[in-house]
């Protein structure tokens, strides 16, 4: 077997900019790289051990034999060991066998740079290239237009792993999923989908939030060509896609990033820093230069060779708070007596820099759960630069609201109207996420009250005043036709419900409530400003109804929402509006072909010349029962 030739990828200015924490494009230089060097086929591998004494590739290709292709290390103290191996081919499994000066310990880790793994129990990286064919031209050239703040967002949180199962409980392949995943979010009309991680994973009770393979599409539905073809399939039906992005936290298994050289290479070396008691995982070294490089070409990575238009970053929170989830005394405060991470909102405010400056058309969302300011504004006046930040004090105060019985909610009406009071200190996404499903909380649609009827009434109401809500909408999958179970990843949603008229009903209607997001300015076009929001009523706690105005460029477009919080049909019931003319009821929840009543205002509406609510003008309109009803001038 032909040995390790010494050759490298890196310049100096590479290795400068690595060290000052400033080589977004790492990928392109560590990791392992199908090359031809003097005329010889073979793999060139570069990997950062600064604490190694050897660096062995070890793989299918030696027997796993340790010292057979060691690795040359750099002489600029990079920490960077390097060498080409010939005849290497594509498809050959491997790993780094790293023996350390810290008392000689020996690890034996999977690649933190590898395009691909082994299928999960199996450990191993494996070599890969990234060729691929796009035929997504049309939509990358106009992304920028599809996905700008201005635009709607519409999100479809997806689990790969449970979406849809084959036979057996099988997963779908991504070329499965293409078909099939992206024909039902093209017909429902979601505008984007949220992957869950799809980065390599070891545990399947992870959900994939406790990553090792960070460059690398999950194995289990298929080769990094096989994701590119899902995105791809996905952008020519139109649809974004957001990828979870997890810089908070990783685990310590033994093939992983922790304790990768026999040192604290990419955790911090302090436990009340680098130790996450919750997750029991570990935490970035944020003020180190070289992983701040790692996680920041990370990022980038994705975005440039899988195409994707957004990031959802997790487990903000956890970032921002140097007592997040400790006691006193686990702690320590930063330079200034504070409890701010303050390496890691430096770390932040650059990958949002680094992001939108060298990709038009994407965005980052931040799952950040606190009141930290300016989560979503940008670095240049002090934020921390996310185009958008989850509403979680929405989210939590509605489905609170929701589950009281409807005879209890006109005192609990400031739950619903209180988010409006900070709507727009942020660019909120309002999020029913899979953490709404799981661990007894019931699914969305177990948690309305009442009976049958009465609970997919709720359900409807609720996506209804969600949509008319400012801010992007964010549900996950199965939540669409009213799944009654709680989320089990380990298999597929209930699509057998469907056979049934209410869950049926329920699907026809948030297809419905896409398809009036998308089709009327006034929902999206002014969605993050205080401008595009106006109450037209939120003190009719009586009745427990709501109305209010949502506003887009032109005046002509605003819409009037209506929302009925009881089972009571309201008759002659009189709103006042901004102008005379004559209103026309272009949505209804409770219409009979999505299993509601069908308590309806057939006729157009006139506006007449009679004050109320503080306004000059009037109408009296019919509330059908547990509904929302949006009517436009016409």
């Amino acid at each position: 077997m032909s040995k390790v030739i010494s050759h490298s990828l890196f310049t100096d200015f590479d290795i400068n900019l690595f060290k000052a924490g400033k080589h977004f494009r790492l990928y392109e230089k560590l990791g392992a790289h199908l090359i031809e060097l003097d005329g010889v086929q073979g793999v060139y591998f570069a990997v950062w051990a600064p604490t190694a004494s050897s660096v062995s590739v070890v793989g299918d290709f030696n027997y796993w034999n340790q010292g057979e292709h060691e690795l040359y290390v750099r002489w600029d103290s990079s920490g960077i060991w390097e060498g080409f191996i010939p005849n290497i081919k594509k498809g050959t499994t491997y790993k780094y066998k790293i023996i350390s000066h810290n008392q000689g310990l020996v690890t034996e880790k999977a690649d933190p740079f590898a395009l691909y793994c082994e299928k999960p129990p199996h450990t191993a990286s494996i070599i890969w290239d990234l060729d691929y064919d796009w035929d997504d031209s049309k939509w990358m050239e106009n992304r920028k237009e599809y996905n700008a703040l201005d635009k709607p967002y519409s999100v479809y949180e997806v689990h790969l792993g449970s979406w849809k199962r084959a036979e057996g409980n099988q997963f779908l392949s991504y070329h499965d999923l293409a078909e099939d995943l992206v024909s039902y979010v093209k017909d429902m009309g979601f505008t984007h989908v949220e992957f869950m991680p799809i980065m390599e994973y070891p545990y399947d009770p992870s959900w994939g939030y406790q990553l090792v393979g960070y460059f690398a599409p999950t194995s289990r539905f298929g080769d990094p060509q096989g994701f590119m073809h899902l995105v791809d399939k996905l952008h020519q039906a139109g649809i974004g896609v957001i990828l979870d992005w997890v810089p908070s936290h990783f685990p310590d298994d033994a093939h992983g990033l922790g304790y990768f050289d026999g040192s604290n290479l990419y955790e911090h070396p302090d436990r009340r820093k680098g130790y996450h008691p919750d997750w029991k995982s570990l935490v970035f070294n944020y003020g180190r230069n070289e992983v701040r490089s790692f996680l920041i070409s990370n990022a980038l990575f994705w975005l440039q060779h899988y195409h994707i238009d957004g990031l959802r970053v997790d487990a903000v929170a956890s970032m921002l708070y140097l007592d997040y989830s400790r006691n006193d005394g686990e702690w320590e405060p930063n330079i200034f007596g504070g409890n701010e991470n303050l390496d890691s909102i430096s770390f932040l405010k650059e990958f949002n820099e680094v992001v939108y400056s060298n990709f038009e058309g994407v965005q980052t969302i931040a799952e950040e759960s606190t009141s930290f300011p300016m989560v979503s504004r940008p670095t240049s006046v002090g934020g921390l630069g996310f185009g958008m930040k989850w509403m979680m004090g929405w989210m939590h105060d509605t489905l609170k609201y929701f589950q009281k019985a409807t005879v209890y909610r006109k005192y609990h009406q400031n739950d619903l109207t209180f988010s409006m009071t900070y709507a727009f200190t942020e660019n909120f996404m309002l999020p029913l996420s899979h953490d709404e499903v799981v661990y007894g909380k019931k699914s969305i649609a177990d948690r309305m009250p009442g009976d049958e009827w009465q609970k997919f009434a709720n359900l409807r109401l609720l996506y209804g005043y969600m949509f008319t809500h400012p801010g992007g909408n964010l549900l996950f999958m199965g939540g669409e036709f009213g799944q009654m179970a709680e989320w089990n990843f380990q298999e597929s949603l209930d699509w057998h419900l469907l056979q049934y008229p209410v869950h049926k009903g329920a699907q026809q209607f948030v297809k419905d409530l896409n398809a009036l997001y998308k089709s009327e300015p006034a929902l999206y076009e002014k969605q993050f400003s205080h401008e595009g929001f106006e109450w037209i009523n939120y003190s009719d706690h009586q009745n427990a109804v709501l109305s209010y105005i949502r506003k887009g460029n032109d005046s002509n477009n605003d819409l009037i929402v209506v929302c009925n919080f009881t089972q009571i049909v309201r008759k002659n019931y009189r709103i006042g509006v901004p102008r005379k003319g004559i209103l026309e009821e272009i949505f209804n929840s409770d219409l009979e072909k999505y299993q509601g009543s069908n308590v309806i205002n057939t006729s157009k509406l006139k506006v007449e010349s009679s004050p109320y609510g503080g306004r000059d003008y009037s109408v009296e309109l019919i509330l059908p029962p547990l509904s929302v009803t949006v009517y436009k001038f016409s």
